[in-house]
C-alpha cells in the first residue's frame, strides 16, 4: 500500500497535459522561455556553481582526510544532490510557476515552502554581495603597482611603518584596517566606512542591471559570467604548476586518510557540502526550469549540472592548492634562510658556509655538539605549513593575495583572480533575485501592473539597505553571523519539506506519469528509491546532527584585535547574549513559516467561509493559459 495523504482539489488546482500542450503549440502563457538550451544550462550552473565552490570545497577536502573527502562527497552528490536538483527542474517545469506558486498550488497549506524559500533568498542575497562589494573593492586596488597589500603603510611621522601592519602583515593589515576597518566586537558598529558603502552600491547596481528584465538579460549575461571562471581557473592551474611547491600543495591535497572515512563529521560535512553547492532550496532552480519548454529533458539536465558541479569542486581545489603549496614553500623557505642567518652569525661561519643543501646535515651535527642553538632556531616544517587551513574569506583576500605578491606581475594576477570571483558571484546572485522576484509576482502582494523591472529594483534597493549592516566596521562579523545562520538550518527544513510534499501529497505516481509526459519516459528504480526513502533520511540526518551540534556548543566569533594575547592570532569571543534573538529570527523565521502558513491556511479553510472552490482554477489555469474552452470541476 502506498503512502499518501489526501489532497482534495489538486486536479483544479494545476494544469492538466492536454493544457500544456495547448500552451507548448500556442506559445501561451504569460512566463518567458529561454533562448536555447545552452543559455538555460549556463545560468544553472553559474547559479549552483559559486564562491562556496572555490573556497570551502578545498579547505574541507584538507581538514578531512584529503582525497578521502572525496568518497563521501561523491556517494552523497548522488543520493542527495542529484535526485533533488532532479525533483526541482521537474516539479518547475511541469507547473510553470515560481517557488511560491508550485506548492501553492499542490496544496494552498504548502506556501510556506515558497515564502521560507523567497526569505532565505533575499537573506542570503544581502550578505552575498556584500561580499561582492569586497571582491570589488579589492579588483579596483589591484589595478596599481606595487599591490597595495604588498607593503606596509607609514605612520603619522613616517619614521617607521604602522605597529599594527609590522605585528602582522602586509596582507592582514590590508584586509582588517584598510579594508574592513574593523572593530573589535560585533556590539562595536563603528559606523558606516564610506568605501565599502560605494562598493556595495556598485555591487547592487550592477546586479540590478543584470537582473533588470529577468532571464531576458541575466541570459545574456551568464555567456561571460559562467565561462569565465573556467578560463581563469585553467591559467591559474598553468601558472601554478611552473611554481615552486606547487606540486607538494596538490600531493597534500589529495593523499588520502582512510580513517577519516571513520569520522561522522566528515559525512556530516560532506552531505553539507553537496547540499549547499547545488544552491538547493533557493527557489531560483525552480523558477529558472519554469521558463523551459515543457518536453524539456530535466533529468538529463540534473545529472549533467551535477557532473559539472562535482568536477567544478575537485577542479578548482586543485588550483587553490597548487597556489596554497607555492605560499607554504615561500614560508618554508624564509623560514630556512632565517634559521641559516642565526647560524652563521652565531658561530661566525664565512657567508655562504651553509646552504640549503647541507642545512640538515649541519643542523643534525650542531645538535650534538651545541643542542642550546639549536633550540632557539624557527621549527621549519613542510607538513605544518600546507595544513593551515583557511577557508572564505580568509582564503580569498589573505592566503591567495600573499601568494600573489610573490608573482611576478602580481597585478595581472590579481585582476583574474578578483574578476573570476566576481563572476561566480554575480551569476550566483542572478538565482538569489530570482528566488525573490519570481515568488512575489506568484502571492500578488504587489499591483500586477507593475513590470519587472520594478519588482528587481525593489528587491535590490530593499537588500542595499538593510545590507548596509554589512558596511559597519562590525559588518564582518554581521556576515560570519547571517551565513552560519541565515542558508544553514532554513534550506534543510525547506528541502525536506519539498520532497516529502511532491512525492507524498502531491503523489508519487502523479509525478511519475507527469516526467513520463514530458521526457518520454518514467523514472527508474534509482529516482524512485532516493525520492521516497534514502534522499529524506539523508537530509533528516543532517538536519539533527546539525541542529544538536549547534544548540549544545558554545556559540563564538573571531575578531582582529592589536590588544589581544595572541595578536595576529584572531581572539575567540562570545557572542552577547542578545546575538541569539537574531539567530532565533535568521534561522526561525524562514523555518517556522512552513508550519505557520500551513495552519493559518488550514484555520482559514476551517473557520472562514469558503468562497467558490473554482476561483483558484481561474486564477492558475485559465487566466494562465489562454484556451477558448472551459476548465473541467
Amino acid at each position: 500500500m502506498k503512502l499518501k495523504f489526501p489532497n482534495p482539489g489538486l486536479d483544479d488546482r494545476i494544469p492538466s497535459h492536454k493544457d500544456l500542450e495547448r500552451m507548448e503549440n500556442e506559445e501561451a502563457g504569460d512566463r518567458p522561455k529561454w533562448d536555447n538550451k545552452a543559455q538555460y544550462l549556463l545560468t544553472c550552473v553559474g547559479f549552483c556553481v559559486g564562491l562556496g565552490n572555490v573556497w570551502r570545497f578545498p579547505y574541507l577536502c584538507q581538514n578531512h582526510g584529503g582525497g578521502a573527502f572525496m568518497i563521501p562527497f561523491l556517494i552523497l552528490l548522488v543520493l542527495e544532490g542529484i535526485p533533488l536538483l532532479h525533483l526541482e527542474f521537474a516539479i518547475g517545469q511541469r507547473l510553470r510557476k515560481g517557488s511560491v506558486g508550485v506548492w501553492r498550488s499542490i496544496n494552498p497549506c504548502l506556501t510556506g515552502i515558497g515564502i521560507a524559500s523567497m526569505l532565505v533568498s533575499l537573506l542570503v542575497g544581502m550578505y552575498y554581495n556584500s561580499i561582492m562589494a569586497w571582491i570589488m573593492w579589492y579588483l579596483y586596488n589591484s589595478f596599481q603597482n606595487p599591490l597595495p597589500w604588498s607593503q606596509c603603510p607609514l605612520n603619522a611621522n613616517r619614521t617607521d611603518v604602522v605597529a599594527e601592519c609590522a605585528e602582522s602583515s602586509t596582507v592582514d593589515y590590508f584586509w582588517y584596517r584598510e579594508t574592513l576597518n574593523t572593530s573589535t566586537a560585533i556590539d562595536e558598529a563603528g559606523g558606516l566606512q564610506w568605501w565599502i558603502v560605494l562598493a556595495v552600491v556598485s555591487a547592487w547596481s550592477l546586479v540590478y542591471v543584470c537582473c533588470i528584465r529577468g532571464i531576458e538579460t541575466t541570459g545574456k549575461a551568464v555567456y561571460i559570467t559562467s565561462t569565465l571562471p573556467y578560463l581563469v581557473l585553467t591559467i591559474f592551474l598553468i601558472r601554478g604548476l611552473t611554481l615552486k611547491g606547487s606540486i607538494e600543495g596538490i600531493k597534500f591535497l589529495f593523499t588520502p586518510d582512510v580513517n577519516e572515512l571513520m569520522n561522522p563529521e566528515t559525512w556530516l560535512n560532506a552531505g553539507a557540502q553537496v547540499f549547499y553547492s547545488f544552491s538547493l532550496a533557493f527557489g531560483g532552480l525552480i523558477s529558472f526550469s519554469s521558463y523551459n519548454s515543457i518536453h524539456n529533458n530535466c533529468e538529463q539536465d540534473a545529472v549533467i549540472i551535477s557532473i559539472i558541479n562535482g568536477c567544478t569542486s575537485v577542479y578548482s581545489a586543485t588550483v587553490i592548492y597548487s597556489i596554497i603549496g607555492f605560499r607554504a614553500m615561500q614560508k618554508y623557505d624564509n623560514c630556512i634562510a632565517r634559521n641559516i642567518l642565526l647560524l652563521i652569525n652565531t658561530f661566525n661561519y664565512p657567508e655562504n658556509t651553509i646552504t640549503d643543501s647541507n642545512y640538515k646535515e649541519t643542523v643534525t651535527f650542531l645538535n650534538q655538539t651545541n643542542p642550546e642553538v639549536i633550540q632557539k632556531l624557527e621549527i621549519c616544517d613542510m607538513q605544518t605549513l600546507l595544513s593551515q587551513g583557511v577557508e572564505g574569506t580568509g582564503l580569498a583576500f589573505i592566503v591567495f593575495t600573499e601568494a600573489i605578491i610573490n608573482m611576478p606581475i602580481s597585478p595581472v594576477w590579481a585582476v583574474l583572480f578578483f574578476t573570476m570571483l566576481f563572476c561566480l558571484g554575480l551569476s550566483t546572485m542572478f538565482g538569489a533575485i530570482e528566488g525573490v522576484v519570481a515568488p512575489l509576482q506568484d502571492l500578488n502582494i504587489l499591483p500586477k501592473t507593475w513590470p519587472k523591472e520594478i519588482l528587481s529594483g525593489l528587491t535590490c534597493v530593499i537588500s542595499f539597505a538593510f545590507g548596509l549592516i554589512f558596511a559597519l566596521r562590525s559588518g564582518s562579523y554581521w556576515l560570519a553571523l547571517f551565513d552560519s545562520f541565515a542558508g544553514s538550518i532554513p534550506l534543510l527544513v525547506i528541502a525536506f519539506c519539498e520532497m516529502v510534499s511532491v512525492i507524498y501529497i502531491y503523489g508519487i505516481d502523479r509525478f511519475n506519469k507527469d516526467i513520463e509526459f514530458m521526457i518520454g519516459h518514467k523514472p527508474n528504480i534509482f529516482w524512485q528509491v532516493t525520492w521516497r526513502v534514502v534522499s529524506p533520511l539523508i537530509m533528516a540526518v543532517i538536519f539533527i546532527f546539525y541542529f544538536v551540534t549547534q544548540v549544545t556548543k558554545n556559540l563564538t566569533y573571531l575578531v582582529w584585535d592589536q590588544e589581544a594575547e595572541n595578536f595576529p592570532q584572531l581572539a575567540e569571543r562570545p557572542y552577547p547574549a542578545w546575538i541569539y534573538v537574531i539567530i532565533c529570527l535568521l534561522a526561525g523565521v524562514p523555518s517556522l513559516s512552513v508550519p505557520g502558513v500551513a495552519i493559518f491556511k488550514f484555520i482559514q479553510n476551517k473557520f472562514c467561509k469558503k468562497t467558490d472552490s473554482r476561483e483558484d482554477t481561474v486564477k492558475t489555469v485559465s487566466a494562465k493559459i489562454l484556451m477558448s474552452g472551459q476548465v473541467n470541476d
